[in-house]
């Protein structure tokens, strides 16, 4: 055999070879994490800012009452959180969460500063019906007694919810309401929330916070999050 043909057929066993390697590789590609999606809500009315940590590794800082970090990506399992005074290592709430692939989760830190406490829900995010909006309702007023949540001068959307108590994700017609807190059963008006404008496509979560007989940033109130 020729010094050409003895070299024609190394390069052809070499070439083979590495395709037969690539093939191997790509037959056994490395998966991603399986995710969820975790959003931290600050809803204690008295507590200081704080950071997130997710085991341990920083997501989120200087998150202060009442906001929220927006849905944030980890990996799915269980997943310590820590929620820690801002720019110290004092931990208000240490958790382990068990997060399944693919869900959403809101926790929401609550009650007031003394007895700061998580409470954990899962976020069904199902896209609403057309000309539909989804709306749950999170009573996280530490000293507010049960709540009915009503159109003003009309029926009642969320009946008789206690403090860490919560609605469903609930179908509305999408449109602008004005909407009132009444004490469970009572037509009486503790809080009157004019001009909610619910928009079709979108998924939301009002809760209740502050304190009753509050003033300022901790007077009672409402605040919507836009879930999607």
């Amino acid at each position: 055999m020729s010094n050409f043909k003895r070299f024609s057929l190394a390069m052809l066993v070499l070439v083979v070879a590495f395709a037969a390697m690539g093939c191997r590789k790509d037959d056994n590609p490395v998966m991603p994490a399986p995710k969820a999606r975790v959003m931290a809500v600050h809803a204690s009315p008295n507590a200081p800012a704080v950071d997130l940590l997710v085991d341990n590794v920083v997501a989120g800082t200087a998150l202060a009452y009442p906001g929220n970090t927006g849905y944030l990506s980890v990996n799915a399992g269980t997943r310590n959180l820590k929620l820690n005074v801002t720019e110290t290592s004092t931990t208000v709430i240490n958790a382990d969460l068990p997060l399944s692939p693919g869900a959403s989760y809101s926790v929401f830190a609550c009650d007031s500063v003394s007895k700061i406490a998580p409470l954990v829900l899962t976020d069904d995010l199902a896209a609403p019906a057309s000309g539909m909006a989804r709306v749950r309702f999170v009573h996280l007023s530490p000293n507010a007694p049960a709540v009915d949540i009503a159109v003003t001068s009309g029926p009642v959307l969320f009946a008789n919810k206690s403090f860490k108590q919560y609605s469903a994700f609930t179908p509305v017609a999408a449109g602008t309401y004005n909407l009132e807190v009444r004490p469970a059963g009572s037509s009486a008006v503790v809080l009157p929330l004019p001009g909610i404008t619910l928009q079709a496509g979108r998924i939301y979560t009002v809760f209740a916070k502050g304190f009753l007989g509050g003033a300022g940033a901790q007077a009672l109130g409402a605040q919507i999050i836009v879930n999607n």
